[in-house]
């Protein structure tokens, strides 16, 4: 847990969590490891390494690779998968060639001076998470605005991913080694879920989704799309649904948190496991390449 990316608070939260209930099951030796730095430790004598980190070298392929390389089995996807899974662009293409919907998006550059897309629309830093330096832009006079956070929150260069938005609502869906957990809707106030109405805010409602068809749909295209990116493990895929029912993957999140207000363990917890037993069934799937 911790890392060196702009959600090493939040990671440090879900790897105490995750810590706590490992440890509480019994039968496991669990040590909690915080990085500072892009490198592993010397980890003697590990079995398998719950991965709890957020964004950057912890969810890009490099843990993973560097576990890879040591023959240490861990939870989440490979480090192919991972690569493909952090960069929105990439899992664009990748969703595009499998037919897969997602909105429709263009990229922009430091200079560009108006959105390559129609608005309203979406502008996001294409490797990070968590919803840091990603905007709404409704309003062309909104633009530089939102252009210069996304590129603010970016730590290399490159472009930025301006997506259209879709009016509607938005779902997600938790998937553990291949099966779905139960739909959850995010109903932000306002209508706009970012950083403070991710992690802050207490008026954020979480709703399982009741209607059965449209969960169905929603479960079997966060499926393709895990299947299309070379998932395993632990994977979560976010959506919008717009008011016809078309379901649009955004994007995979191949290391979702685990904090009190995280999704996976409440969608798993659904089911009728413990948030303990959750971690495990997430563990109990952990590989390496």
């Amino acid at each position: 847990m911790g890392g060196t990316t702009s959600e090493r608070e939040v990671s440090l939260a879900s790897g105490r969590n995750v810590a706590e209930a490992l440890a509480s099951l019994g039968g496991y030796e669990v040590v909690p490891t915080v990085l500072d730095e892009d490198s592993l430790p010397e980890l003697a004598g590990v079995d398998a390494v719950y991965i709890a980190l957020h964004g950057g070298w912890g969810e890009n392929g490099g843990v993973q690779a560097a576990l890879d390389a040591r023959g240490i089995p861990y939870t989440g996807p490979g480090a192919a998968a991972s690569r493909i899974a952090m960069d929105k662009i990439k899992t664009k293409m990748v969703l595009e060639m499998k037919n897969i919907p997602t909105a429709a998006w263009g990229l922009a550059d430091r200079d560009s001076p108006a959105s390559p897309i129609p608005l309203p629309a979406v502008v996001k830093p294409p490797a990070d998470g968590s919803s840091v330096g990603i905007s709404k832009v409704a309003k062309a006079e909104d633009w530089p605005a939102a252009r210069d956070a996304a590129f603010a929150a970016m730590k290399s260069g490159g472009q930025i991913l301006v997506e259209e938005f879709i009016h509607g609502r938005e779902m997600t869906v938790g998937i553990i080694d291949g099966k779905p957990l139960p739909v959850i809707e995010i109903v932000a106030a306002g209508g706009w879920y970012g950083y403070h109405e991710k992690y802050d805010s207490e008026d954020t409602k979480y709703p399982f989704l009741e209607d059965a068809a449209l969960a169905e749909r929603l479960q079997k295209t966060a499926l393709d799309a895990y299947a299309a990116v070379g998932c395993r493990g632990v994977t979560r895929v976010d959506f919008r649904v717009s008011p016809l029912g078309r379901c649009y993957v955004l994007e995979l999140n191949t290391s979702p948190g685990f904090t009190s207000h995280s999704l996976v363990p409440k969608a798993g917890m659904k089911t009728g496991l413990s948030f303990a037993e959750v971690c495990e069934r997430i563990l109990a799937c952990a590989a390496h390449d």
